[in-house]
């Protein structure tokens, strides 16, 4: 499903390509970085917990609804992983910023998503419970 904004560009609402395309930019950004010994952590760490994003979104499309909360839960805590690697990316002024602060905004707005979906998916769980 895609939105039209008055210029014409269009916005991906699909959140497993969105994430795909964020991991996508991640490994652009990664290409940017020197190749110097001790920035070899933040290769590994952000490469690792920026594709586990989507990777666990993925695999909670075939799973039960309990499992579909966990494996949510977990994209959200590595969202988070990788939005103080990328904090710390900037603080150090390893790349240039506006490209970090790019991903930064990306990441800001999927974890709100998927926060919000694991919201809503965690009550429904609770009011079955409750019932």
């Amino acid at each position: 499903m895609d939105f039209v904004f008055e210029d014409g560009e269009k916005y991906q609402v699909d959140l497993g390509k969105r994430l795909l395309n964020f991991s996508v930019k991640i490994f652009e950004l990664l290409k940017l970085m020197p190749y110097k010994k001790e920035f070899d952590v933040f290769r590994y760490q952000l490469s690792k917990s920026s594709t586990s994003i989507g990777a666990n979104f993925e695999e909670a499309q075939s799973t039960t609804y309990k499992e579909f909360a966990q494996k949510l839960r977990i994209s959200l805590r590595e969202a988070n992983e990788t939005k103080y690697w990328l904090k710390l990316i900037n603080a150090l002024k390893i790349i240039d910023t506006d490209k970090v602060d790019y991903l930064l905004n990306e990441i800001e707005e999927i974890s709100k998503i998927l926060g919000s979906i694991v919201s809503k998916v965690d009550k429904k769980i609770n009011n079955k419970k409750n019932i």
